[in-house]
Protein backbone atom coordinates (compact mmCIF):
# COMPACT_ATOMS: atom_id res chain seq x y z
CA UNK A 1 0.00 0.00 0.00
CA UNK A 2 2.82 2.34 0.85
CA UNK A 3 4.44 1.73 -2.51
CA UNK A 4 1.13 2.24 -4.34
CA UNK A 5 0.46 5.41 -2.41
CA UNK A 6 3.90 6.73 -3.25
CA UNK A 7 3.34 6.08 -6.97
CA UNK A 8 0.01 7.88 -6.87
CA UNK A 9 1.54 10.78 -5.00
CA UNK A 10 4.33 11.08 -7.56
CA UNK A 11 1.77 11.07 -10.34
CA UNK A 12 -0.22 13.85 -8.72
CA UNK A 13 2.95 15.87 -8.17
CA UNK A 14 3.88 15.35 -11.83
CA UNK A 15 0.48 16.58 -13.01
CA UNK A 16 0.68 19.59 -10.72
CA UNK A 17 4.16 20.39 -11.97
CA UNK A 18 2.98 20.14 -15.57
CA UNK A 19 0.05 22.43 -14.88
CA UNK A 20 2.27 24.85 -12.98
CA UNK A 21 4.75 25.12 -15.84
CA UNK A 22 2.15 25.47 -18.62
CA UNK A 23 2.38 28.91 -20.21
CA UNK A 24 -0.43 31.40 -19.77
CA UNK A 25 -2.16 31.74 -23.15
CA UNK A 26 -5.65 32.66 -21.94
CA UNK A 27 -6.80 35.90 -23.48
CA UNK A 28 -6.83 37.79 -26.76
CA UNK A 29 -3.91 37.95 -29.18
CA UNK A 30 -3.49 39.49 -32.61
CA UNK A 31 -1.11 39.12 -35.52
CA UNK A 32 -0.47 40.39 -39.01
CA UNK A 33 1.68 38.65 -41.59
CA UNK A 34 2.34 39.02 -45.28
CA UNK A 35 1.54 36.47 -47.95
CA UNK A 36 1.94 36.66 -51.70
CA UNK A 37 -1.55 38.10 -52.07
CA UNK A 38 -1.48 40.64 -49.26
CA UNK A 39 -1.81 41.07 -45.54
CA UNK A 40 -3.46 38.46 -43.32
CA UNK A 41 -4.91 39.65 -39.97
CA UNK A 42 -5.81 37.26 -37.16
CA UNK A 43 -7.37 38.05 -33.78
CA UNK A 44 -7.00 34.93 -31.61
CA UNK A 45 -8.93 34.00 -28.47
CA UNK A 46 -7.43 31.23 -26.32
CA UNK A 47 -8.94 29.74 -23.16
CA UNK A 48 -7.59 27.03 -20.86
CA UNK A 49 -9.90 25.24 -18.42
CA UNK A 50 -8.86 22.10 -16.55
CA UNK A 51 -6.04 21.50 -19.06
CA UNK A 52 -8.47 21.75 -22.00
CA UNK A 53 -7.55 24.37 -24.59
CA UNK A 54 -10.05 26.10 -26.86
CA UNK A 55 -8.83 28.28 -29.70
CA UNK A 56 -10.81 30.61 -31.94
CA UNK A 57 -10.01 33.53 -34.23
CA UNK A 58 -11.48 36.23 -36.38
CA UNK A 59 -9.41 36.21 -39.58
CA UNK A 60 -9.35 38.96 -42.18
CA UNK A 61 -8.02 38.40 -45.70
CA UNK A 62 -8.41 40.89 -48.53
CA UNK A 63 -11.07 42.85 -46.62
CA UNK A 64 -13.17 39.73 -45.95
CA UNK A 65 -13.56 38.36 -42.42
CA UNK A 66 -14.27 34.79 -41.39
CA UNK A 67 -14.69 33.16 -37.99
CA UNK A 68 -12.38 30.24 -37.27
CA UNK A 69 -12.70 27.47 -34.69
CA UNK A 70 -9.38 25.66 -34.43
CA UNK A 71 -9.09 21.93 -33.83
CA UNK A 72 -6.65 19.75 -31.89
CA UNK A 73 -5.62 22.63 -29.63
CA UNK A 74 -2.97 21.58 -27.10
CA UNK A 75 -0.67 23.33 -24.64
CA UNK A 76 2.45 21.49 -23.47
CA UNK A 77 4.69 23.69 -21.37
CA UNK A 78 5.32 26.77 -23.50
CA UNK A 79 4.35 25.12 -26.79
CA UNK A 80 0.88 25.79 -28.19
CA UNK A 81 -0.39 23.81 -31.19
CA UNK A 82 -3.67 23.80 -33.09
CA UNK A 83 -5.06 23.13 -36.57
CA UNK A 84 -7.15 25.18 -38.96
CA UNK A 85 -9.06 23.28 -41.66
CA UNK A 86 -10.03 25.26 -44.75
CA UNK A 87 -11.92 24.25 -47.85
CA UNK A 88 -10.14 25.79 -50.82
CA UNK A 89 -11.49 25.15 -54.31
CA UNK A 90 -13.22 21.97 -53.13
CA UNK A 91 -9.98 20.77 -51.47
CA UNK A 92 -9.70 20.51 -47.70
CA UNK A 93 -6.39 22.03 -46.66
CA UNK A 94 -4.84 21.49 -43.23
CA UNK A 95 -3.02 24.45 -41.66
CA UNK A 96 -0.84 23.56 -38.67
CA UNK A 97 0.15 26.19 -36.11
CA UNK A 98 2.98 25.71 -33.62
CA UNK A 99 3.66 28.55 -31.20
CA UNK A 100 6.30 29.24 -28.58
CA UNK A 101 4.49 31.17 -25.85
CA UNK A 102 6.05 34.10 -24.03
CA UNK A 103 4.56 36.60 -21.63
CA UNK A 104 3.57 39.15 -24.27
CA UNK A 105 4.04 37.33 -27.56
CA UNK A 106 3.72 33.96 -29.24
CA UNK A 107 6.19 33.10 -31.98
CA UNK A 108 4.27 30.99 -34.47
CA UNK A 109 5.20 28.72 -37.35
CA UNK A 110 2.28 28.27 -39.75
CA UNK A 111 2.39 25.35 -42.20
CA UNK A 112 -0.20 25.52 -44.99
CA UNK A 113 -0.60 21.98 -46.35
CA UNK A 114 2.33 21.15 -48.62
CA UNK A 115 2.38 24.69 -49.99
CA UNK A 116 4.32 26.89 -47.61
CA UNK A 117 5.66 27.40 -44.11
CA UNK A 118 5.97 30.88 -42.61
CA UNK A 119 6.68 32.50 -39.28
CA UNK A 120 4.85 35.32 -37.54
CA UNK A 121 4.41 36.81 -34.09
CA UNK A 122 1.11 37.25 -32.21
CA UNK A 123 1.05 39.87 -29.47
CA UNK A 124 -1.15 39.89 -26.39
CA UNK A 125 -3.96 42.45 -26.36
CA UNK A 126 -4.08 44.22 -23.00
CA UNK A 127 -7.60 45.37 -22.17
CA UNK A 128 -6.36 48.40 -20.22
CA UNK A 129 -4.55 49.65 -23.27
CA UNK A 130 -7.66 49.74 -25.46
CA UNK A 131 -7.23 53.42 -26.10
CA UNK A 132 -3.58 53.05 -27.04
CA UNK A 133 -2.19 51.96 -30.40
CA UNK A 134 -2.90 48.29 -31.05
CA UNK A 135 -0.42 45.68 -29.95
CA UNK A 136 -0.07 44.56 -33.53
CA UNK A 137 0.69 48.05 -34.79
CA UNK A 138 3.13 48.64 -31.96
CA UNK A 139 4.90 45.39 -32.69
CA UNK A 140 4.94 46.21 -36.38
CA UNK A 141 6.71 49.45 -35.59
CA UNK A 142 9.51 47.50 -33.94
CA UNK A 143 9.95 45.05 -36.80
CA UNK A 144 12.18 45.75 -39.80
CA UNK A 145 10.11 47.24 -42.56
CA UNK A 146 9.53 45.38 -45.76
CA UNK A 147 11.83 46.69 -48.45
CA UNK A 148 10.30 47.82 -51.76
CA UNK A 149 9.43 45.04 -54.16
CA UNK A 150 9.36 42.28 -51.57
CA UNK A 151 7.00 40.33 -49.39
CA UNK A 152 7.54 39.22 -45.85
CA UNK A 153 10.43 39.55 -43.49
CA UNK A 154 13.67 41.49 -43.27
CA UNK A 155 16.35 41.01 -45.89
CA UNK A 156 19.71 39.82 -44.63
CA UNK A 157 22.40 39.63 -47.30
CA UNK A 158 25.52 37.47 -47.06
CA UNK A 159 28.84 37.53 -48.91
CA UNK A 160 27.53 35.13 -51.60
CA UNK A 161 24.51 37.33 -52.34
CA UNK A 162 25.90 39.26 -55.30
CA UNK A 163 25.47 39.38 -59.08
CA UNK A 164 26.88 36.57 -61.19
CA UNK A 165 26.28 38.67 -64.33
CA UNK A 166 26.07 42.31 -65.30
CA UNK A 167 22.63 43.77 -65.92
CA UNK A 168 21.48 43.23 -69.52
CA UNK A 169 21.83 46.08 -71.98
CA UNK A 170 18.85 48.32 -72.64
CA UNK A 171 16.35 47.16 -75.23
CA UNK A 172 16.63 43.40 -74.75
CA UNK A 173 12.88 43.03 -75.29
CA UNK A 174 12.41 45.73 -77.93
CA UNK A 175 11.30 44.33 -81.26
CA UNK A 176 13.99 44.78 -83.91
CA UNK A 177 13.38 45.17 -87.61
CA UNK A 178 15.61 43.45 -90.10
CA UNK A 179 15.93 40.16 -88.18
CA UNK A 180 13.87 36.95 -88.47
CA UNK A 181 10.94 36.65 -86.08
CA UNK A 182 9.33 33.64 -84.47
CA UNK A 183 5.66 32.98 -83.87
CA UNK A 184 3.53 33.28 -80.74
CA UNK A 185 0.27 31.34 -80.55
CA UNK A 186 -2.34 30.27 -78.02
CA UNK A 187 -3.38 26.62 -78.16
CA UNK A 188 -5.68 24.31 -76.19
CA UNK A 189 -5.11 20.79 -74.94
CA UNK A 190 -7.11 18.10 -73.14
CA UNK A 191 -6.11 17.81 -69.50
CA UNK A 192 -6.95 14.44 -67.98
CA UNK A 193 -5.59 15.73 -64.68
CA UNK A 194 -8.10 18.58 -64.46
CA UNK A 195 -10.85 17.08 -66.60
CA UNK A 196 -11.21 19.96 -69.03
CA UNK A 197 -9.58 21.72 -71.98
CA UNK A 198 -6.89 24.18 -70.96
CA UNK A 199 -4.85 26.90 -72.66
CA UNK A 200 -1.13 27.49 -73.04
CA UNK A 201 0.92 29.99 -75.02
CA UNK A 202 3.65 28.73 -77.36
CA UNK A 203 6.65 30.47 -78.91
CA UNK A 204 8.29 28.83 -81.92
CA UNK A 205 11.61 30.28 -83.13
CA UNK A 206 12.31 31.92 -86.49
CA UNK A 207 12.34 29.39 -89.33
CA UNK A 208 10.51 26.76 -87.27
CA UNK A 209 9.53 23.61 -89.13
CA UNK A 210 8.11 20.45 -87.68
CA UNK A 211 10.67 18.47 -89.64
CA UNK A 212 13.36 19.67 -87.23
CA UNK A 213 13.66 18.67 -83.58
CA UNK A 214 13.86 21.59 -81.15
CA UNK A 215 14.66 21.78 -77.42
CA UNK A 216 11.79 22.98 -75.24
CA UNK A 217 11.72 25.39 -72.29
CA UNK A 218 8.63 25.14 -70.06
CA UNK A 219 8.17 28.55 -68.43
CA UNK A 220 5.86 28.92 -65.39
CA UNK A 221 4.09 32.00 -64.05
CA UNK A 222 3.43 33.35 -60.54
CA UNK A 223 0.45 32.95 -58.20
CA UNK A 224 -1.34 36.01 -59.58
CA UNK A 225 -0.78 35.14 -63.24
CA UNK A 226 -1.79 32.73 -65.96
CA UNK A 227 -0.56 31.56 -69.37
CA UNK A 228 -0.24 35.21 -70.50
CA UNK A 229 1.83 36.53 -67.60
CA UNK A 230 5.28 35.89 -69.05
CA UNK A 231 4.28 37.65 -72.26
CA UNK A 232 3.08 40.67 -70.29
CA UNK A 233 6.18 40.80 -68.08
CA UNK A 234 8.98 39.91 -70.46
CA UNK A 235 7.77 39.37 -74.07
CA UNK A 236 9.82 36.14 -74.39
CA UNK A 237 9.12 36.03 -78.14
CA UNK A 238 10.87 39.34 -78.75
CA UNK A 239 13.64 38.59 -76.26
CA UNK A 240 14.42 35.21 -77.88
CA UNK A 241 14.18 36.59 -81.42
CA UNK A 242 16.89 39.11 -80.50
CA UNK A 243 19.12 36.58 -78.73
CA UNK A 244 18.84 34.05 -81.55
CA UNK A 245 19.62 36.73 -84.14
CA UNK A 246 22.76 37.66 -82.18
CA UNK A 247 23.81 34.02 -81.89
CA UNK A 248 23.48 34.12 -78.10
CA UNK A 249 20.69 31.55 -77.70
CA UNK A 250 19.86 28.22 -79.30
CA UNK A 251 16.60 28.21 -81.32
CA UNK A 252 14.05 26.72 -78.93
CA UNK A 253 10.35 26.31 -78.32
CA UNK A 254 8.99 28.05 -75.22
CA UNK A 255 5.83 26.71 -73.61
CA UNK A 256 3.95 28.98 -71.19
CA UNK A 257 1.17 26.89 -69.60
CA UNK A 258 -1.29 27.78 -66.84
CA UNK A 259 0.18 26.42 -63.60
CA UNK A 260 -3.13 26.65 -61.74
CA UNK A 261 -4.46 23.15 -62.43
CA UNK A 262 -8.18 23.51 -61.73
CA UNK A 263 -11.28 23.98 -63.87
CA UNK A 264 -11.58 27.68 -63.12
CA UNK A 265 -7.94 28.55 -63.67
CA UNK A 266 -8.40 32.31 -63.96
CA UNK A 267 -6.35 34.55 -61.63
CA UNK A 268 -9.30 36.09 -59.82
CA UNK A 269 -10.53 36.58 -56.27
CA UNK A 270 -8.27 35.31 -53.51
CA UNK A 271 -5.56 33.73 -55.66
CA UNK A 272 -3.80 32.48 -52.53
CA UNK A 273 -6.72 30.07 -52.13
CA UNK A 274 -5.73 28.37 -55.39
CA UNK A 275 -2.37 27.23 -53.96
CA UNK A 276 -3.33 23.50 -53.96
CA UNK A 277 -3.94 23.70 -57.72
CA UNK A 278 -0.32 24.78 -58.24
CA UNK A 279 0.80 21.54 -56.60
CA UNK A 280 -1.67 19.54 -58.73
CA UNK A 281 -0.05 21.04 -61.81
CA UNK A 282 2.87 18.62 -61.40
CA UNK A 283 0.72 15.83 -62.85
CA UNK A 284 -0.84 18.10 -65.49
CA UNK A 285 2.64 19.12 -66.67
CA UNK A 286 4.06 15.61 -66.82
CA UNK A 287 0.97 13.70 -67.98
CA UNK A 288 -0.83 16.20 -70.19
CA UNK A 289 1.18 19.30 -71.17
CA UNK A 290 4.44 17.66 -72.26
CA UNK A 291 2.73 14.87 -74.25
CA UNK A 292 0.53 17.47 -75.98
CA UNK A 293 3.57 19.54 -77.00
CA UNK A 294 5.54 16.51 -78.17
CA UNK A 295 2.59 15.37 -80.31
CA UNK A 296 2.01 18.75 -81.99
CA UNK A 297 5.48 20.21 -82.44
CA UNK A 298 8.87 19.10 -83.67
CA UNK A 299 10.54 18.50 -80.32
CA UNK A 300 13.61 16.65 -79.15
CA UNK A 301 12.11 14.49 -76.41
CA UNK A 302 15.35 13.65 -74.62
CA UNK A 303 15.79 15.02 -71.09
CA UNK A 304 18.91 16.90 -72.24
CA UNK A 305 16.67 19.01 -74.46
CA UNK A 306 13.98 19.85 -71.93
CA UNK A 307 14.20 22.74 -69.42
CA UNK A 308 11.86 23.96 -66.67
CA UNK A 309 11.94 27.44 -65.12
CA UNK A 310 9.55 29.90 -63.51
CA UNK A 311 9.02 33.10 -61.55
CA UNK A 312 7.91 33.35 -57.92
CA UNK A 313 5.27 30.61 -57.41
CA UNK A 314 6.34 29.19 -60.75
CA UNK A 315 9.95 29.26 -59.58
CA UNK A 316 8.94 27.10 -56.64
CA UNK A 317 7.09 24.78 -59.01
CA UNK A 318 10.14 24.56 -61.28
CA UNK A 319 12.40 23.55 -58.40
CA UNK A 320 9.82 21.18 -56.88
CA UNK A 321 9.01 19.41 -60.13
CA UNK A 322 12.31 19.72 -61.97
CA UNK A 323 14.62 18.54 -59.21
CA UNK A 324 12.41 15.54 -58.43
CA UNK A 325 12.07 14.53 -62.09
CA UNK A 326 15.62 14.58 -63.40
CA UNK A 327 14.61 11.82 -65.80
CA UNK A 328 12.50 14.50 -67.54
CA UNK A 329 14.42 17.77 -67.09
CA UNK A 330 18.17 18.45 -67.28
CA UNK A 331 17.97 22.25 -66.97
CA UNK A 332 16.11 23.84 -64.02
CA UNK A 333 15.71 27.49 -63.02
CA UNK A 334 14.00 29.29 -60.15
CA UNK A 335 13.62 33.07 -60.42
CA UNK A 336 12.83 34.59 -56.96
CA UNK A 337 11.15 31.35 -55.94
CA UNK A 338 8.21 31.61 -53.54
CA UNK A 339 7.52 29.83 -50.21
CA UNK A 340 5.87 26.92 -52.02
CA UNK A 341 9.45 25.74 -52.66
CA UNK A 342 10.00 22.52 -50.73
CA UNK A 343 12.94 22.20 -48.30
CA UNK A 344 16.33 21.83 -50.04
CA UNK A 345 16.98 18.54 -48.26
CA UNK A 346 13.82 17.12 -49.79
CA UNK A 347 14.51 18.42 -53.29
CA UNK A 348 18.17 17.38 -53.40
CA UNK A 349 18.46 14.33 -51.11
CA UNK A 350 21.18 12.76 -53.27
CA UNK A 351 23.90 15.27 -54.13
CA UNK A 352 25.77 12.76 -56.30
CA UNK A 353 22.69 12.12 -58.46
CA UNK A 354 22.07 15.86 -58.83
CA UNK A 355 25.67 16.46 -59.90
CA UNK A 356 25.47 13.64 -62.42
CA UNK A 357 22.12 14.49 -64.01
CA UNK A 358 21.74 18.28 -63.88
CA UNK A 359 23.17 20.22 -66.80
CA UNK A 360 22.28 23.52 -65.12
CA UNK A 361 20.60 24.54 -61.88
CA UNK A 362 19.88 28.27 -61.78
CA UNK A 363 18.82 30.27 -58.71
CA UNK A 364 18.30 34.02 -58.79
CA UNK A 365 16.65 36.70 -56.69
CA UNK A 366 16.73 40.47 -56.19
CA UNK A 367 18.45 41.95 -53.15
CA UNK A 368 15.30 43.98 -52.43
CA UNK A 369 13.05 40.89 -52.43
CA UNK A 370 11.65 39.87 -49.04
CA UNK A 371 11.44 36.28 -50.28
CA UNK A 372 15.18 36.03 -50.87
CA UNK A 373 15.55 33.74 -47.84
CA UNK A 374 13.92 30.94 -49.88
CA UNK A 375 16.59 31.02 -52.57
CA UNK A 376 19.35 31.70 -50.02
CA UNK A 377 18.43 28.50 -48.20
CA UNK A 378 18.58 26.49 -51.40
CA UNK A 379 21.93 28.05 -52.38
CA UNK A 380 23.42 27.31 -48.95
CA UNK A 381 22.35 23.66 -49.09
CA UNK A 382 23.69 23.19 -52.61
CA UNK A 383 26.97 24.83 -51.68
CA UNK A 384 27.38 22.62 -48.60
CA UNK A 385 26.68 19.51 -50.69
CA UNK A 386 28.97 20.59 -53.52
CA UNK A 387 26.21 20.67 -56.15
CA UNK A 388 27.19 23.03 -59.01
CA UNK A 389 24.71 25.82 -59.63
CA UNK A 390 24.42 29.50 -60.54
CA UNK A 391 23.43 31.88 -57.74
CA UNK A 392 22.67 35.33 -59.13
CA UNK A 393 21.50 38.22 -56.93
CA UNK A 394 20.76 41.47 -58.74
CA UNK A 395 19.56 44.85 -57.48
CA UNK A 396 15.84 44.34 -58.11
CA UNK A 397 12.84 43.35 -56.00
CA UNK A 398 10.12 40.76 -56.51
CA UNK A 399 9.33 42.28 -59.86
CA UNK A 400 9.14 41.95 -63.63
CA UNK A 401 12.57 43.47 -64.21
CA UNK A 402 14.26 40.67 -62.26
CA UNK A 403 12.24 37.99 -64.05
CA UNK A 404 12.89 39.43 -67.52
CA UNK A 405 16.61 39.81 -66.85
CA UNK A 406 16.83 36.29 -65.40
CA UNK A 407 15.15 34.87 -68.49
CA UNK A 408 17.63 36.78 -70.66
CA UNK A 409 20.60 35.19 -68.87
CA UNK A 410 19.05 31.73 -68.38
CA UNK A 411 18.12 31.20 -72.03
CA UNK A 412 21.71 31.89 -73.07
CA UNK A 413 22.95 29.06 -70.84
CA UNK A 414 20.58 26.23 -71.69
CA UNK A 415 20.76 23.59 -74.43
CA UNK A 416 24.48 24.14 -75.04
Amino acid sequence: MKKTGMVLLCGVIGLLASATHAANVTGHWQAEFDTQVGLQKYRFVFQVSEAKVTAKASAETGGQTREVEFKEAKLAGDTLTFVEMRTIQDNEVRIDYTGKVGDKEIKFTRKVGDFTTQEFVATRIVAAAAGAPSATNAAAGDRPRRRPGGFGGPIVLGPDDKPAFDDPPAGINVKREGIPHGKLEMIEYDSKTVGTRRKMQIYTPPGYTRDNKYPVLYLLHGIGGDETEWQRFATPDVLLDNLIADGKAVPMIIVMPNGRAQKNDRAEGNTFATAPAFATFERDLLDDVIPAIDSRYGTDTSRENRALAGLSMGGGQALNFGLTHLDTFAWVGGFSSAPNTKPPEELVPDAAAAKDRLRLLWLSCGNKDGLIRISQGMHTHLKEKGVPHIWHVDGNGHDATHWRNSLYHFTQKIFR
